[in-house]
Order: C-alpha cells, then sequence, then structure tokens
C-alpha cells in the first residue's frame, strides 16, 4: 500500500482539490479529518467526481460533462461517503478480489477508523507482476491440474530430480479448469518437461525466457 498520501479535508475547495490532482497527477483524494487519535476517514473524492460536479463552462478539468448541474464549493459536498476499504492485514488476493467486484480503481486501507493507507489497481499489478518476475531466464509452464494431486509434491519431486530451480509456483483457475503456473530455472529442464509430459498432464502453455525470439 502506499502509506505517504496526499489528503484533503472536506472543507477543501473543490478547484483546489482539482488543482492538486492536477499538480499530482493523481486520479482520487482521500477525504480526512483530523483527531487526537490520527486522520480519521471522512469519504474519498475522485477526478470523475469532480468532473461530474460542475457544468461543462466551468468545469476545472475543462472536459465536458453531459450530466453536470451542480455547483458545489467543498470537498465534503461531492465525495464518497459509503467508501470501501481494507486493511493492512488483508491478503492482497482478497483487496484485488474486492477492487474487481466493486469495480473500484482504489481501497483506502484502515486501522479501526484511521487511515493508514491507500492501495490501488495499479499496486496490486505490480504486486502480482512481481510474483512473476525473475532474472533468471528459465521457462514458464502452464499445465492442467484437473487431476486434483498434491502438484507442489510433484513438481519438488521432479525439480530435485532433474536440478532444476522452482522460481515460483501458483495455482490458479483458466477457464473454469484449475492450472498450474510454474517458473523453471537451470538443470536439466528438458527432462524436467519429459517426466512432466510423462505425468499425463496436459501442458497448456509454455514460454521459454531465454530464447531471445519469442
Amino acid at each position: 500500500m502506499q502509506q505517504d498520501l496526499v489528503v484533503v479535508a472536506p472543507s477543501e475547495p473543490v478547484l483546489d482539490a482539482a488543482a492538486l490532482m492536477a499538480r499530482k497527477r493523481i486520479r482520487r483524494l482521500p477525504v480526512v479529518e483530523v483527531r487526537p487519535e490520527g486522520p480519521h476517514l471522512a469519504g474519498i473524492v475522485s477526478a470523475t467526481d469532480i468532473l461530474h460536479a460542475f457544468p461543462p463552462d466551468i468545469n476545472p478539468f475543462a472536459v465536458v460533462a453531459p450530466d453536470a448541474g451542480r455547483n458545489p464549493s467543498t470537498v465534503g459536498e461531492i465525495m464518497s461517503r459509503y467508501v470501501v476499504t481494507t486493511t493492512p492485514e488483508t491478503p492482497i488476493e482478497e483487496a484485488a478480489a474486492l477492487l474487481r467486484s466493486r469495480k473500484i480503481g482504489a481501497l483506502p486501507v484502515v486501522r479501526g477508523l484511521q487511515l493508514v493507507g491507500l492501495i490501488t489497481e495499479s499496486d496490486i499489478f505490480r504486486a502480482f507482476v512481481s510474483f512473476f518476475a525473475s532474472a533468471d531466464g528459465g521457462i514458464r509452464v502452464t499445465f492442467d491440474m484437473s487431476t486434483r494431486e498434491d502438484v507442489f509434491s510433484f513438481i519438488a519431486g521432479a525439480a530435485r530430480k532433474h536440478r532444476v530451480k522452482v522460481v515460483n509456483l501458483i495455482s490458479s483457475e483458466q477457464d473454469d479448469r484449475p492450472v498450474c503456473v510454474v517458473r523453471l530455472a537451470g538443470g536439466a529442464i528438458d527432462a524436467f518437461m519429459d517426466d512432466l509430459w510423462a505425468s499425463g498432464h496436459t501442458v497448456l502453455n509454455v514460454i521459454n525466457f531465454s530464447d531471445p525470439a519469442r
């Protein structure tokens, strides 16, 4: 999550919030009230909220907003008060699922009612990319797991046998079918693949990261 947040108060003028978003190149601002125990999340305001709050001729982002008709003065008048939030302890995959199911781009991270951070779809995308990033080259294999066997035992045994390094491994679903995605490097990868094919698993995809022509 992002912890060094740009925030505004409910009393912040909307024009100032728009200018702040443009200057910082951000699309949303947590709205906070300062309390003795820390910043209290009061709402969130997005560029879309500001876009739709003004008639087209005075819109601070200079974009036509057909359904606009109000002329609010403060962030508190246009912010979303019922905010979907998460916690610092929430698994990243649950946060990603929440963003997807609610069709939103960011989640304020709270501890109790205190705002401690913000996680966006871009943050989660970077995290998932890092799960598969590696400087070791090698290959990434996706294969069918419909047999529901203990895939870790199979991968670990074959990797040990052929002195192959397991860079990362994750189970997922593809077209409602359980699959395993594993990245391997070093050792006798061809021999490992022979064992995989012989095991009866259907190999769905192989990407060779060592091949400059891929």
